[in-house]
């Protein structure tokens, strides 16, 4: 028995090593794959997985929302229970060539690093989320519930072509779905433990464009007002009237925890953060020690993009102003217009809503949560489960408006300034972290599947 159960072991330790070399090698593929967006070319990221699938003899199905921006899924069946969606994008941001020290798409391993564009956002994620599918499969035991494999387009300008798209012409993908995992949260390794962040929910992202009409003229004869100038009003009241701060009970939490990890007046503060937001001068000093969690205190605005005239010397009939603003997910969008309609009044400009999303917090009490809960406490005894908040937005806003009880995760354990090279310069990925996540994805879904 003993003999047995010493064979069973070691084939156990061999199929995940070999999970493990796979893994290392379809990233550094992926990582040559050029998914560049814009203008997107994610049909090459489908070829890319529609290869790997066809090879174990896995259906799967591929769908286009316009030429080039293709979208991919794959359903292992099982149980009643609501159906997993393992969701990644396949889309990355631009990177200049001029800035990197390797080429952006090479996938070299080197200084033991996995070094390309998307190695953290997010096609390390998106292969750990192919090697946990196919693990599945090639066990063949029963699954309590179907799992969903599901690469799609264009998240990274917004995801009209795809998770958006999807959901409006193949809401099959969805329709028995209960649980996802998607991008947003992951292990961060400090000096005292091990802090695993779970998204459970985001800021809303509400895109204005502001636009201001007036009687153009020369230059050398200023007016009293112009399209310009009240586009500079009504910016200048954005900067100069930020929202007041406020404390959500998901904010409140972030802080608290992170406190635990910290030491001095910081820590004290961010234990009671409600507190702490009434102190004069606090803000300030929290802004300039982390501004993604001074931004997580208030809804905020940032001015993006302006234009008018096309000419030094003539002042234009119209101005423009674009504004990103993210609000706290504890109310209707359309409250938050309102705000922000006010605070620009008397400026004379017109307010267009580009976007606005519905906000949604995901609950902590599913089984996705509780397993990974267990399983990086029974993985690494010294870590914490966090629920945290985004400042940014992923396609998870998308599949929270379907009552998907959907978290962003990853198990991958990396230093806090490695996460700074996402969208960065030189973004690459701690090779034997991401050996190690493979690995702990696939116990936590398995957890999650197999009880």
């Amino acid at each position: 028995m003993i003999l047995l159960l010493a064979i069973f072991l070691s084939l156990k330790v061999s199929a995940d090593r070999a999970l493990d070399d796979e893994a290392v090698k379809w990233l550094q593929d992926y990582l040559q794959v050029d998914t560049t967006n814009p203008p997107g070319n994610e049909s090459r990221a489908v070829d890319f997985y529609a290869s790997i699938l066809e090879q174990e003899g896995i259906a799967y199905r591929s769908a286009e929302s316009a030429p080039g921006r293709g979208n991919l899924w794959a359903r292992l069946k099982g149980g009643d229970g609501p159906a997993l969606i393992l969701l990644q994008h396949t889309d990355v941001v631009p990177a200049n060539q001029d800035f990197w020290t390797t080429d952006p798409l090479s996938g070299q391993i080197r200084d033991g690093f996995i070094w390309g564009r998307g190695a953290l956002d997010m096609k390390g994620t998106g292969i750990a989320q192919l090697a946990t599918f196919l693990a599945l499969y090639r066990s063949g035991r029963a699954l309590n519930r179907d799992v969903v494999f599901l690469a799609t387009a264009d998240e990274e300008a917004g995801g009209a072509f795809g998770v958006g798209w999807l959901v409006e012409h193949h809401p099959e993908i969805f329709a028995n779905a209960g649980l996802l995992i998607n991008e947003g949260g992951s292990g961060v390794k400090s000096s005292k433990d091990i802090i695993f962040r779970v998204e459970v929910t985001q800021k809303v992202p509400v895109w204005f464009r502001l636009t201001a009409v007036d009687t153009p003229g020369h230059g050398s004869s200023p007016r009293p007002t112009s399209s310009v100038t009240r586009i500079i009003q009504a910016l200048s009241s954005i900067r100069e009237k930020p929202f007041a701060a406020r404390i959500i009970p998901e904010v409140e939490r972030v802080f608290h925890e992170a406190s635990k990890s910290m030491q001095g007046d910081m820590a004290k503060a961010y234990a009671d953060i409600k507190q702490a937001i009434k102190e004069p001068g606090f803000l300030q000093e929290l802004q300039a020690y982390s501004a993604s969690n001074h931004a997580l205190t208030r809804d905020t605005c940032s001015i993006t993009r302006m234009g008018g005239s096309t000419k030094i010397n003539v002042v234009p009939p119209i101005a423009w102003a674009e504004v990103d603003c993210r609000m706290l997910p504890d109310r209707p969008a359309h409250e938050f217009v309102k705000d922000f309609e006010q605070l620009i009044a008397g400026a004379g400009v017109e307010v267009e809503v580009i976007m606005a999303f519905t906000p949604a917090i995901s609950p902590v009490d599913t089984v996705l949560f509780k397993a990974i809960e267990s399983e990086t406490a029974r993985l690494y005894p010294n870590s914490r489960v966090v629920p945290s908040v985004s400042t940014g937005f992923t396609d998870s806003h998308f599949t929270r408006d379907l009552g998907i009880a959907s978290y962003g995760f990853s198990p991958l354990i990396v230093a806090a300034d490695e996460y700074s090279r996402i969208h960065g310069n030189d973004e690459r990925v701690n090779e034997r972290a991401f050996r190690q996540a493979v690995l702990d994805l696939s116990q936590i879904i398995s957890r999650v599947v197999h009880e």
